[in-house]
């Protein structure tokens, strides 16, 4: 029987508002952990930076510094809002430091027991009133819960890449999560500009489930060399209306977090075939080719900037359009997308399987 969280009881009205939380911790200052302390420190809080790797965290600090001052020079923020959020930075020196936080938030690396040991020594620091947050993009919050001693306390808090222009969080609930805690990290979100999703504790949770089949398709279609990298970006780009191609995706979100992520999916689901990693993904993660910050992914890049992007192409000329062949589970599928063939002057092959010549559309 999972433990109950003694906060909950005495702090549930006061943990459903986001007032409550004044000063928040960030551990772990890569690019998702900066991005989280920049949106907090604009949104009034004090925030705590905190980072294994010597020096980290003061460097992060400086580089957010440096960010809200640029933001300022183009006139994005105002100079005192600048400086009153670059005010709002400090430097943990020790987990200890840590005490007074109302929210510890952490970003480290995407691998279960580090998050779990993490949770255990913070619990050895922080009030019992205090939110431990992950910001696990793909990993079980139940499980990651599981050794604390007060699991209630414990959420998701998943964020995207890059934190201030992505307005999306997830807000996850474990099996032990006290709803009061989720309530809380959905009115935070609010307040720091952005939309919280709450989102059941499932494999992916919402954004990064949603989103298999835009890379991991992509991917199989490269390694059967149906179509380029650059290709594809382009169709789904040009042609689907997405912001991003799926490899230029990756290649901002960077491999090395893509490729784990997709591994933790596809276990999770039992070895789903639909959810397979990409052996490709596996080989540029091996070779260092992650991506934009290491100059060189599906693309190479100099100073974030692809060098060498491909060249648009022009539209393929067709004479003659090939017959459609419709595959669907139910007749009301089949009917509504042969209807829309149809008016769209398509000739639509009614067989049981697909002539060579037919184009095949599957409807799910």
């Amino acid at each position: 029987m999972a433990r109950v969280w003694p906060g909950a009881r005495h702090h549930r009205r006061a943990l459903s508002m986001a007032d409550s939380i004044h000063a928040l911790a960030i551990i772990g200052t890569g690019v998702m952990g900066t991005g989280i302390a920049q949106i907090a420190a604009q949104a009034g809080l004090a925030v705590h930076l905190f980072d294994a790797r010597d020096g980290a965290a003061d460097a992060a600090r400086a580089n957010l510094v440096a960010t809200l001052r640029i933001l300022a020079d183009k006139g994005k923020i105002g100079a005192d809002a600048a400086a009153e959020a670059a005010s709002r930075l400090h430097v943990a020196g020790r987990l200890s430091d840590l005490a007074a936080c109302d929210l510890v938030v952490e970003a480290i690396v995407e691998r279960l027991e580090p998050k779990r040991a993490l949770l255990a020594a913070l619990e050895d620091v922080v009030g019992e009133s205090c939110i431990l947050a992950t910001n696990t993009s793909s990993l079980s919050v139940t499980t990651i819960a599981r050794a604390a001693r007060h699991p209630g306390r414990v959420a998701g808090f998943h964020f995207f890449n890059p934190v201030p222009l992505m307005k999306v969080v997830e807000v996850v609930d474990g099996l032990a999560t006290s709803p009061a805690v989720g309530d809380a990290l959905v009115s935070l979100a609010e307040r720091m500009g952005h939309r919280a999703v709450r989102a059941k504790d499932t494999p992916g949770f919402v954004v990064n489930h949603a989103g298999r089949a835009y890379g991991t398709e992509a991917l199989m279609m490269l390694g059967e060399s149906i179509a380029s990298s650059g290709d594809i970006d382009r169709i789904l780009r040009e042609a689907a209306g997405f912001r991003m191609g799926p490899f230029e995706l990756l290649d901002l979100t960077g491999i090395d977090v893509s490729h784990p992520v997709m591994e933790s999916i596809y276990e999770q689901f039992y070895q789903e075939p639909r959810y397979r990693p990409s052996a490709l993904t596996r080989q540029m993660l091996e070779g260092s080719r992650i991506g934009r910050k290491a100059g060189h992914g599906f693309y190479r890049y100099r100073d974030g900037k692809p060098v060498d992007p491909p060249p648009p192409q022009p539209v393929p000329a067709v004479d003659m359009l090939p017959p459609v062949w419709i595959g669907a589970e139910t007749e009301p599928d089949r009917d509504a997308v042969r209807a829309l063939l149809v008016g769209l002057g398509a000739s639509v092959e009614d067989g049981a399987a697909p002539s060579r010549e037919a184009l095949c559309l599957l409807a799910p």
